[in-house]
């Protein structure tokens, strides 16, 4: 089996860690066996690669999609280091609200899956990162939302001096979570 999973406190958050296969050429590993996925319970078809370079203290997200376009995702960081965040939105989920984060580096090679109803979002630790990220639902500009990647309820623990984030503007007026129209409606149905 070359995918080692390892479930997380949140139901469904998954740490996958490839078998890597060094050598003096330098190393093969596998990123993606629909097969070993599957087994694993992660079965929804992955419908578009995504991929951003971003220099140190860049913070992206926390950003979600809501249905029907709810995105599952499975992301890494193939150059560089992130620390990675997901927020479970599900309705009903006995973790709502809650967060984990991850790091992912090009030396630990971690894959990190997030299924649908999560909010997802990344700060660069490293002096840039390449980060490449599968997801199993297409961008939908109209059902595009996200939090702000500071809100003070959810106090995700980021690795970071506030002062020194670098935040795109749309980021930086997303709304906080209190304010989400779902959290009206108890969560994300998924």
């Amino acid at each position: 089996m070359p995918f080692d999973f390892r479930a997380t406190e949140i139901d469904g958050l998954m740490i996958i860690q490839p078998r890597v296969y060094p050598d003096a050429r330098g190393f093969f590993m596998e990123t993606f066996k629909e097969s070993e996925f599957a087994a694993a319970g992660i079965d929804l078809p992955f419908v578009q690669d995504n991929f951003s370079r971003s220099s140190r203290g860049v913070v992206r997200g926390l950003h979600f999609q809501t249905p029907p376009h709810s995105q599952g995702k499975l992301v890494r960081c193939v150059r560089g280091a992130v620390w990675d965040v997901a927020v479970d939105l599900r309705k009903g989920s006995a973790t709502f609200g809650q967060w984990h984060g991850e790091e992912l580096s090009e030396e630990n090679k971690t894959l990190y899956y997030l299924p649908p109803g999560f909010a997802h979002g990344f700060v660069v630790l490293s002096e840039s990162a390449d980060f490449f990220y599968k997801v199993t639902a297409e961008y939908a500009p109209d059902h595009d939302g996200g939090i702000r990647w500071n809100d003070p309820d959810l106090a995700v623990g980021w690795p970071i001096d506030p002062t020194e984030a670098a935040v795109s503007t749309k980021d930086a007026e997303l709304p906080l979570f209190a304010d989400l129209p779902l959290m009206k409606q108890g969560g994300m149905e998924v």
